[in-house]
């Protein structure tokens, strides 16, 4: 991943860590859980080719220092529009994968004032949205998942940048409590104004039909969209195809799906 430069940040009471590429307008970029920035692969190159990508470590994450309070969808959704705000921007795209996909729409949810445009990756908008394996494995996690995730890339991955490597235990520990805790934010999803795009594998973590039940609250897919399209809303889907949920994230098939959208064609 080509950066121009990295920083940190005062928000919300913690200290964020975060990654620029490229110039124009900016584009929050959300990795999924236990990883970083880097968990995008080539598609922050590929993003930063024609805007300026902004690359967050998310609480505890990455190059962000472990941060002493509970790990929630709502809290990193103040932190991000913190973040925002304290870069001088006043709007701002979304695109968040899996965890930063969670909160990338609480943030749309919370500041829809600050969300300019919304690309959720891999993102139920609610904890039955996953495949029941998915939440099961969830629901398994305890206090032996940081040594056993020490023996995955994902140890690696943060080994290599963290302030401190051992505040990995803190990280899962908060990971696991966040990602047991039940939410349904269906009811939120028809009331959001800026254009979102929903981005899955065909054989991702949530099956197809979550991501067309999402889309439908969203309005879409509700009627043909006539020959001057006309019928269709400003809202995307889109489902690719041999992704699953472990490489979507660096596939460059995902950029090339989200560029037109966030170019606004």
């Amino acid at each position: 991943m080509r950066t121009d430069t990295s920083s940190t940040a005062q928000v919300n009471g913690i200290e964020l860590a975060y990654l620029v590429a490229g110039d124009g307008e900016p584009l929050i970029l959300l990795h999924g859980g236990f990883g970083s920035v880097e968990m995008f692969g080539p598609n922050v190159d590929l993003l930063a080719a024609g805007r300026r990508v902004i690359g967050v470590d998310l609480q505890s994450h990455g190059r962000s220092p472990a941060a002493d309070r509970p790990m929630r969808f709502e809290t990193m959704a103040e932190d991000i529009a913190d973040l925002i705000r304290s870069l001088g921007y006043e709007r701002a795209a979304i695109m968040g994968f899996s965890l930063g996909g969670g909160v990338g729409l609480r943030m749309a949810i919370q500041h829809p004032e600050v969300v300019e445009r919304l690309v959720l990756v891999s993102t139920p908008c609610k904890r039955q949205g996953w495949h029941p394996e998915m939440t099961a494995g969830m629901d398994a996690m305890g206090p032996e998942t940081a040594e056993v995730l020490m023996q995955t890339p994902l140890f690696e991955a943060y080994r290599a940048i963290a302030p401190r490597v051992e505040d990995w235990p803190v990280l899962v520990r908060q990971m696991v409590t966040c990602l047991q805790v039940d939410y349904d934010w269906s009811a939120e999803i028809p009331g959001l104004s800026m254009p979102v795009m929903l981005v899955i594998g065909d054989a991702d973590g949530l099956p197809p039909s979550h991501a067309a039940e999402f889309f439908g609250l969203l309005g879409g897919g509700q009627r043909d969209a006539n020959w001057d399209r006309s019928g269709m809303t400003h809202h995307r889907l889109a489902i690719l195809p041999g992704v699953t949920h472990y490489d979507i994230n660096s596939v460059p098939a995902l950029s090339g799906a989200v560029i037109p959208f966030l170019d606004g064609t």
